[in-house]
């Protein structure tokens, strides 16, 4: 790693928490930007937006669901203080979006936030380069599969991009009734060990 390649990290960082892009078109974001972690990872998940606890603490997947996705990760020979700091987590939106108008729930960046923000994340993958990514919930998922796919039909499968192994999981959420069946949780037991075996390769353990 170059001197400049680590200066382009931390300025795209400073360009990050200090984007007011969102809030500028008229969208009613909260910033600043939550992500976490190191240019040297080999390993990045790329969550939804942060939700309130994320944007309080500037830690991705900070509360509930976090704890369910470390859970996960754990059964891959995962810890979640190593894999913070050496790591590096993201999101499809960078700030928290607010709550739904229904109340229920945090707000589900639109399409005009998820354009605005994509060169960040962009060049997060860019700079970062890492050998594997799990793209976590439906609108990550959505960054780098065919629409119409159903998660029965990715979650538990591996595809490689150029020189990138992604490994999506469903969001952790939860609201979410996905994650609660029984063949679903076969599904992801099965990401679970292709990410265990990803990581094994990557750090010889």
């Amino acid at each position: 790693m170059t001197d400049n390649h680590q200066s382009d990290f931390i300025k795209l960082q400073n360009q990050m928490r200090t984007c007011r892009l969102c809030p500028d078109d008229g969208h009613a974001v909260e910033p600043p930007a939550v992500t976490q972690g190191s240019i040297t990872a080999k390993m990045m998940t790329i969550g939804q937006a942060p939700a309130i606890t994320e944007l309080d603490t500037g830690r991705p997947f900070n509360a509930g669901s976090g704890k369910r996705l470390f859970e996960w990760l754990a059964q891959a020979d995962i810890d979640e203080n190593w894999f913070r700091e050496t790591q590096y987590m993201s999101s499809v939106t960078k700030c928290y979006p607010g709550r739904a108008k229904s109340g229920s729930g945090d707000r589900v960046p639109n399409r005009r936030e998820q354009e605005l923000c994509r060169p960040f994340l962009d060049q997060e993958i860019s700079l970062v380069r890492p050998e594997v990514i799990i793209p976590i919930g439906r609108l990550a998922i959505d960054l780098f599969y065919k629409k119409g796919l159903t998660l029965s039909n990715i979650i538990g499968k591996e595809m490689q991009r150029d020189e990138q192994w992604i490994i999506p999981l469903p969001h952790p959420s939860g609201a979410s009734r996905w994650h609660q069946s029984a063949e679903n949780r076969a599904l992801i037991e099965i990401a679970i060990e292709l990410i265990a075996a990803r990581k094994a390769k990557l750090f010889g353990n």
